[in-house]
């Protein structure tokens, strides 16, 4: 007969106390952490604060001193101007917008995942110099591009029609790089693999294995291609008309005046085209930061 004594039971690892100086150093920089984030705040908060506060006023509040910095009571009187002037025709770009910032985001979600999957996963001649061009375009300056590309819009017939700030910008090369570096590394060979020997092919695997890891970086790559599509100024003055606008042609037109600038006009339409970006933030800002941290854990 074989006797085994019983193993004694192994303490739990206790964590090694920090030492009293480096406990010391951190509760002395905290007061000084949080007084530099406060301040990264009120910087970041006070130039939306100060629009709704002149939107709220009127125009002789912009040279008051001291500076008003409590909201007023003409904020419906400058919204009925607003929407009432002819110039600019502010709903018009409200729509605009809308539709272009939807259809770009929509586009460029699509079609960057089906390309940054095809560089990352499919085997092809030149799929490493195609890797390459995706970058070079990203550090061409996009100024460089806007005669040619005016030229080609003339051209075709685009000038002052909204498909013109909607087709050049239907696939990102930062979204096609953004999805092949998140596809190179959040979608297993093996699951691939396994949907071939399935007899799935290649876009029924890209439908139901693929998209469903992709869609963290897909999520966080429309909202970012909304907004930015949403504030596009340059382009939109470069090839659009005054009866035709964005809502950023629109809040351009409001500053031009012979005389003097109604700034409270200017700051309404700024505050009405700030609103959307806003809501979306507050929707789905925690679901954007929550992608963000979850692609990068699967990275």
């Amino acid at each position: 007969m074989t006797i085994t004594a019983d193993r004694p039971a192994q303490a739990p690892a206790r964590r090694r106390p920090r030492p009293a100086g480096r406990v010391r150093r951190l509760r002395e920089r905290a007061p000084l952490t949080y007084a530099g984030l406060l301040l990264t705040v009120v910087l970041s908060l006070f130039p939306l604060w100060w629009m709704l506060v002149i939107a709220t006023r009127t125009t002789d509040a912009v040279a008051r001193f001291p500076p008003a910095l409590l909201p007023g009571g003409e904020f419906a009187a400058n919204t009925e101007r607003l929407f009432g002037n002819a110039s600019a025709h502010f709903t018009l770009g409200l729509w605009n917008s809308f539709v272009a910032s939807a259809t770009v985001a929509v586009s460029v979600v699509l079609f960057c995942s089906l390309a940054g999957f095809a560089l990352a996963k499919l085997e092809f001649p030149g799929r490493n110099g195609f890797t390459v061009a995706v970058v070079v375009t990203m550090a061409v300056p996009v100024q460089v591009g806007i005669i040619p590309l005016l030229v080609l819009m003339q051209w075709l017939g685009w000038r002052g029609e909204l498909q013109a700030v909607i087709v050049p910008f239907l696939v990102s090369g930062f979204g096609v790089f953004m999805m092949r570096q998140y596809a190179a590394q959040g979608v297993p060979d093996e699951l691939l693999e396994a949907a071939r020997i399935d007899g799935c092919s290649l876009l029924r695997t890209f439908w139901s294995v693929v998209l469903p890891v992709l869609r963290p970086a897909m999520v966080v790559l429309g909202l970012l291609t909304f907004m930015q599509s949403w504030n596009e100024f340059v382009w939109a003055i470069a090839v659009l008309t005054p009866d035709n606008p964005t809502v950023q042609f629109s809040i351009n037109q409001l500053s031009e005046s012979a005389y003097a600038r109604d700034f409270s006009l200017m700051f309404t339409g700024a505050a009405y085209a700030t609103l959307p970006l806003l809501i979306l933030f507050a929707v789905f800002g925690r679901r954007l930061v929550g992608r963000i941290m979850e692609g990068a854990v699967k990275a």
